[in-house]
């Protein structure tokens, strides 16, 4: 039986293609979280482009090492990086092999595994916020450090896969600078999102850090 439209992955031509063309494509795409349990589905609803050795933003900025790697490629894979000593991320790597640039989901609505989620997100007063934000969003999926590196274009049954499902109309999405990005990359309008829709986090501009006890953090990827 042939797969409905909105239910065909997307494949690797998908990713590999410029940072600002995929991030905006990507909203209303279903991101699918096959774990022990079951699987949960994500509707993006929000993402930050990071166009690594170009960008200050990016953690890649300053080349290669062994925490950003993954960012590097092939396309169409995980970038999992962790946060403030408590938090993951996670990204999805676009671009040509050998260089870094990736998108980062930070925002969206759970529309198949809510039951999953929920003891992951006690906090969480309304399903809405299950993953509005991408620490919370990385959490509610259950996703670490194990995923870094996973291939999202490897077919049925990966850990972490992309469906088409329905893309949000251009006329819908709005662009703005990232959340929590200081520096050279703080007024980049890379963050996308999907307009009025609940599951958006808030923006918040960024806020130096005492450089004398953990430095200045790169917000993203």
């Amino acid at each position: 039986m042939t797969a409905a439209p909105d239910r065909m992955p997307l494949d690797r031509a998908f990713f590999d293609r410029p940072v600002l063309e995929v991030a905006p494509e990507l909203l209303g795409r279903i991101l699918v979280r096959t774990t022990p349990e079951g699987p949960i589905e994500l509707r993006i609803t929000e993402v930050e482009a990071y166009a690594g050795e170009k960008d200050p933003g990016s953690h890649a900025f300053r080349g290669r090492t062994e925490r950003n790697a993954s960012m590097f490629g092939p396309p169409g894979h995980a970038y999992v990086y962790f946060i403030y000593g408590m938090w993951f991320s996670l990204n999805l790597v676009c671009g040509p092999e050998g260089t870094a640039s990736g998108v980062l989901l930070r925002g969206g609505e759970v529309i198949k595994g809510a039951d999953l989620a929920r003891p992951r997100r006690p906090k969480a007063r309304h399903d809405r916020e299950l993953a509005q934000g991408p620490a919370r969003l990385a959490t509610a999926l259950d996703v670490d450090r194990s995923l870094n590196g996973t291939d999202i274009c490897a077919g049925p049954g990966a850990p972490l896969s992309v469906l088409r499902g329905a893309p949000v109309p251009t006329d819908r999405v709005r662009n703005g600078p990232r959340t929590g990005v200081g520096g050279a990359g703080a007024t980049h309008p890379w963050r996308f999102w999907a307009d009025g829709d609940p599951t958006v986090s808030p923006y918040r501009a960024h806020v130096p850090r005492d450089r004398s006890k953990r430095g200045q953090r790169q917000a993203g990827a």
